[in-house]
């Protein structure tokens, strides 16, 4: 099989194109060559158009001008006017069109934390996610309209080697977090830490996705992958830690709080719209679709796995001060309103 893929070396994508190549498919990558360098490492038929898609639509669409793919997946896409982008360079050219959209783009807050294929798509909390909900909505219009063979994909919240994965967090990742733990500073933790989330590695994430690659029963459908495994935010955050040879010294503090005062304003739609909520997805439909489908990555394990890869790669120690005196201001103001209340009640 042939597959062109925009991006194809990121947290997710990295790990689908490196199991295609090892399963001897020809592998067309679309980015600006940032990593590479690894999939030379592994060998097999990858063939690169180096390019900036949002700004060189003409280099890419004379690249393939003599191409047809058997799918062409976008793992960078975020509006509807990248994705008719898409449609431009690729109606006619694919059997099969996989745009990578979010699971934040279910009803928020959540009227149960049981979420299928089938809950209503609605989050009044993050542009990112309403954004991803219209590009999906054209999409799908493109599908029964134009007969764009769309399939429409929704990670969670998804990590692997170089990813940590957080709620409350910095510009850069979680690496200031695990700086924090081993520098025997307190991590702050939204709510009472006690919500369930699920977090799926990028090595499962994989798995589902490529069983939906060249899949009849993909075509004009949307499916989220997902591990079935829940945990709380303070396991993940203790697991980490025991990696790193400390104890957690975690501080609960509001989602509500947190947002009101994120300087850069994210946390209102990273938080309140996404990750605060409980949420436990049923992947019944993705199971239908690829028998035989299975989240084999324990938290904990991955977790592990995770913290050991970024802790041994120097290159990946993105530290982020403005983020680190952020969290010390934060968990000062609680421990100020803490005795502030205990004074007055004396």
């Amino acid at each position: 099989m042939k597959y062109l893929f925009i991006g194809g070396t990121g947290n997710m994508s990295m790990y689908i194109t490196k199991q295609l190549l090892q399963d001897g498919h020809t592998v067309v990558l679309v980015n600006r060559g940032s990593r590479n360098e690894e999939l030379d490492a592994i060998g097999g038929d990858v063939r690169y158009i180096t390019a900036d898609i949002n700004k060189e639509e003409e280099k890419v669409a004379e690249a393939i001008k003599d191409e047809f793919f058997d799918a062409v997946a976008d793992f960078i896409v975020f509006n509807t006017d990248q994705a008719a982008r898409d449609f431009r360079l690729f109606q006619g050219k694919c059997n099969q069109y996989l745009v990578l959209s979010t699971a934040s783009v279910y009803k928020k807050p959540l009227t149960s934390p049981y979420v299928t294929e089938g809950t209503p798509l609605a989050n009044p909390y993050w542009t990112y996610s309403q954004n991803k909900t219209k590009m999906e909505a054209w999409l799908m219009e493109r599908y029964s309209e134009d007969g764009f063979p769309v399939t429409i994909i929704r990670p969670s919240h998804t990590y692997g080697d170089h990813y940590f994965p957080v709620a409350v967090e910095g510009r850069y990742g979680g690496y200031q977090i695990l700086l924090r733990m081993l520098q025997g500073k307190p991590v702050i933790v939204h709510g009472d830490g006690t919500s369930l989330w699920t977090f799926t590695h990028s090595s499962d994430f994989a798995k589902g996705f490529i069983g939906l690659l060249h899949n009849v029963h993909a075509i004009g459908e949307a499916f989220h992958i997902t591990s079935d495994e829940q945990v709380t935010w303070d396991q993940m955050y203790q697991v980490a830690a025991e990696e790193l040879g400390v104890k957690a010294k975690i501080v609960h503090i509001t989602s509500d709080f947190l947002s009101d005062v994120d300087p850069r304003g994210f946390m209102r739609g990273t938080l309140t719209g996404d990750k605060a909520n409980s949420v436990i997805f049923d992947n019944t439909k993705l199971k239908r679709a690829v028998p035989g489908f299975e989240a084999t990555v324990r938290m904990d394990q991955g977790i592990r796995e995770t913290v050991r890869f970024i802790m041994s790669h120097q290159e990946l120690y993105h530290e982020d001060p403005e983020f680190d005196a952020w969290c010390d201001a934060v968990i000062e103001a609680r421990e100020e309103a803490v005795r502030l209340v205990k004074e007055k009640l004396r």
